[in-house]
């Protein structure tokens, strides 16, 4: 909205900073920081006496997690007020990849917040069916990735190879439409610990501000033979944002944890992380950024197939980061040592940007 302004009255005096994509990045992190530490005490305050008992607890799960009993959860409202409106301050809002990237975010917060109202309306662990769920993920994310397939094509890029692509066609939709939903998921999965998924998501996100950046920028995109995809740059506000409503959410989520982020947060950023990576076309690369949050999907896809299998379990306990709870690993120690793998595989992911 401020750069809409701005370019109608000519960009005069100080509004000319306006232009620039890095003041607007670092306009919208501050943006979604500042909205997020202000409205944070009195919207827990307000979840606390909405919810009464908080979210449900699992009893088969670790037993220090009981003490977490009456935590209030659907925090990720807090990081959605904060980041949209961070993004509509300080986007071009006549860009498309970044309305694609809002309507999943909030398409998918909606999914998960009528998720954990009814966990919490029900007092149960089990919440809307999975079946109904995916129904409408997949339904949110096939129409953002038409949208974004419109204008930038439907080229599957490989990493390490400079402009090695593959047109997949109509079937990009649906790879595309995959590829963000199991990221939703993937990240919906890892949100199991104080502060274990918040910020993963936000070294992907600053990883993935450096990629958009750059993918949108004609000059570097060549040099270092990536895909250019023109608009793309815009996505470094949306980023920002992700990364200024995180931290200010991490600053309650931190062990102990004041609240919870609950389906409403994980699956909107993980979503949001998906769409932001189909736009760059690095959709591989994310694999790698975001390796964690895959290996934490593929820990219950084994265990879950395993145990229907053979009747035994591959993990004490799945998602992963419980099996080393289980193995004695405390709570701190596990999110810690979680966190500094995502920094080295969001390192990775970006080493791919010039080893071709």
């Amino acid at each position: 909205m401020l750069y809409w302004i701005a370019e109608q009255l000519g960009f005069p005096g100080i509004l000319n900073l306006l232009r620039y994509l890095s003041f607007r990045s670092g306009g919208a992190v501050a943006t979604a920081l500042i909205i997020g530490l202000i409205i944070g005490p009195k919207f827990i305050g307000w979840l606390r006496v909405r919810q009464g008992k908080g979210q449900p607890i699992r009893l088969d799960g670790p037993q220090t997690h009981l003490a977490k009993v009456g935590t209030p959860t659907m925090g990720g409202l807090l990081i959605l007020t904060s980041l949209t409106c961070s993004v509509l301050l300080w986007m071009d809002l006549r860009n498309p990849y970044v309305w694609a990237c809002l309507f999943v975010t909030l398409g998918f917060g909606m999914i998960g917040f009528l998720d954990d109202y009814d966990k919490v309306r029900k007092a149960s662990t089990a919440g809307v069916s999975g079946r109904v769920r995916l129904m409408g993920e997949f339904a949110i994310a096939a129409v953002a990735a038409f949208v974004i397939t419109r204008f930038n094509g439907t080229n599957l890029y490989v990493p390490f190879f400079s402009y090695f692509s593959v047109d997949l066609g109509p079937l990009y939709i649906v790879f595309a439409a995959f590829t963000i939903v199991a990221f939703g998921n993937a990240v919906n999965l890892t949100d199991g610990l104080d502060g274990l998924a918040t910020m993963p998501v936000i070294i992907a996100s600053v990883t993935f501000m450096i990629i958009v950046y750059l993918a949108g920028n004609a000059r570097y995109a060549e040099y270092l033979g990536i895909p250019h995809v023109l608009g793309a740059g815009d996505l470094t506000i949306f980023c920002g944002a992700v990364i200024g409503g995180g931290l200010a959410f991490l600053w309650y989520n931190a062990p102990p944890a004041a609240v919870f982020m609950g389906d409403t947060g994980s699956l909107a950023l993980g979503g949001a992380l998906g769409t932001i990576a189909v736009t760059a076309h690095h959709e591989i690369v994310l694999g790698i950024v975001g390796g964690l949050f895959v290996v934490e999907a593929m820990s219950v896809i084994i265990q879950v197939f395993f145990y229907k299998r053979t009747g035994k379990r591959v993990f004490r306990m799945a998602p992963i980061h419980h099996h080393f709870e289980q193995l004695g690993w405390s709570e701190p120690t596990v999110v810690i040592r979680f966190w500094i793998i995502s920094l080295v595989l969001a390192l990775a992911g970006l080493s791919t940007l010039k080893l071709r």
